[in-house]
């Protein structure tokens, strides 16, 4: 039962992937913004639960939930001496993500800076890769990934790896998390912003940073209950190893028009991304049988292993991808196909001035090369027939953000206060503000709030 009960929890993690991937192409209810506000509104308390859960949503996306187990075994707690001192490692660890992300947080809102403009460089991007491949190398077994005996040996003295460790390791999460945070911490950081109000702020991002560390902690504290070996943990490491697998792609795939042309909304593409994903999960699956007491085909284990490896990389690559692709659109009617295409200007100070004098409204986007949701909207939402017809009566401003010490965007930054990207602010005829958002629109919606402009 154990045996049986393990092997559903790894097929959880991989599945949790998918279900992560998917919800995030899914369609959002509109700029989340001011949803921090409307928490407030209600009291501190509130608002404080609200980061909590935006934080514990956030755990759920590709780029942490696959780190979960393995972080824990790396600082220790599966081998604590009980329950109590897992529980206790465990909570250090979270104690490090607080310690990282509650005054980053602060700190990035308070200056206007953008957490995710680092990924701009693609000598970032290449060392997050670099990190998430030797990760999944060393869950394929290739090498065994732990500290100098040295340190190990000084960090037991507290017990376990160490809660030195496990603290240090709680700050280097909180960095891989940091473009994870989405739009409804966004909202946290303009409101820190505006109102300057650090005490609170500094809660409020303390509340996300726990949020994100509960599934930590609730694993790290119960993995004493884990038995220690098995062909079990044979298949969870090699979920994992996908798993991590995926996101040095991922991160290289966001950052590369190249490798994101590769991959299609087609229905064909996503069935044959299924099948290759599916041939490497059978041959994974042979492998871990192999790995069971006096199996019959234990000769069998190491080749289906290496062979499982590519396929289950590349099909979970493109499958997930395909899954994150916006739907197919229906055919536009013949009105819709001659709503001409948006033309977006730079200058934003002469086609302010022009329009305020027309009347007319403004759309303003804020993006970057490295903004995956800002790509997203480019080619997703822009295009389409809706937008274009209601966006006929607006002037429209690009403002590009991929520089963020350039002058001028710094000064449009500071005046339409954006501490976050993509940021679409929509103005009505005499320059006001009505709309914002902060996080991918679809095509409907957001001709519903261009509609609603006058």
């Amino acid at each position: 039962m154990k045996s049986r009960h393990h092997l559903i929890t790894a097929t959880l993690i991989f599945a949790a992937l998918l279900i992560s991937g998917i919800a995030s192409a899914q369609e959002v209810a509109g700029s989340d913004t001011s949803t921090f506000e409307r928490a407030l509104a209600e009291g501190p308390l509130v608002a404080l639960g609200a980061c909590f859960v935006f934080g514990l949503v956030a755990s759920l996306t590709p780029c942490v939930y696959p780190m979960i187990v393995i972080t824990v075994s790396i600082f220790g707690a599966k081998e604590a001496k009980g329950r109590g001192q897992a529980a206790l490692l465990s909570g250090v660890f979270v104690l490090g993500i607080v310690a990282c992300f509650a005054p980053l947080g602060v700190a990035a809102a308070a200056s206007g800076k953008v957490l995710g403009s680092a990924l701009a460089n693609p000598w970032v991007v290449g060392a997050i890769a670099i990190v998430f491949t030797a990760l999944a190398a060393s869950m394929f077994g290739a090498f065994e990934m732990a500290l100098p005996d040295s340190i190990t040996n000084r960090l037991s003295s507290v017990g376990g790896v160490g809660y030195k460790g496990a603290f240090a390791l709680g700050l280097v999460c909180a960095l891989v998390a940091a473009p994870c945070t989405g739009p409804g911490l966004t909202g946290v950081a303009l409101w820190i912003a505006t109102t300057k109000n650090m005490a609170l702020g500094t809660g409020a991002m303390a509340a996300f940073a726990l949020g994100l560390g509960v599934p930590f902690f609730i694993v790290g504290t119960f993995a004493v209950s884990l038995p220690k070996g098995g062909a079990w943990m044979l298949g969870i490491k090699w979920i994992c190893g996908v798993a991590l697998a995926y996101m040095a792609l991922a991160y290289i795939r966001d950052a590369s028009p190249t490798l994101q042309r590769l991959v299609s909304r087609e229905t064909l593409y996503g069935v044959v991304a299924a099948a290759v994903l599916g041939i490497g999960v059978v041959l994974a699956a042979v492998h871990v049988a192999a790995e069971r007491r006096r199996s019959s085909i234990a000769h069998l284990s190491k080749p289906m292993k290496l062979a499982s490896i590519l396929p289950a990389i590349a099909g979970a690559f493109m499958f997930i991808s395909w899954v994150q692709l916006p739907p197919v659109e229906a055919a536009p009617s013949a009105n819709e196909v001659a709503a001409p295409a948006i033309v977006w200007e730079t200058d934003e100070a002469a086609v302010l001035a022009k329009a305020t004098a027309a009347g007319k409204p403004v759309v303003i986007d804020f993006g970057a090369a490295w903004c995956k949701a800002c790509k997203e909207l480019e080619e997703h939402t822009f295009p389409t027939a809706a937008v274009r017809k209601e966006a006929a009566r607006f002037s429209a401003v690009k403002v590009d953000g991929t520089d963020d010490e350039d002058p001028n965007y710094v000064a449009l930054q500071a005046k339409y206060k954006v501490v976050g990207l993509p940021t679409v602010i929509l103005l009505d005829g005499t320059g006001k503000e009505v709309a914002r958002f902060n996080e991918f629109v679809p095509a409907d919606r957001f001709a519903q709030a261009l509609a609603a402009v006058k």
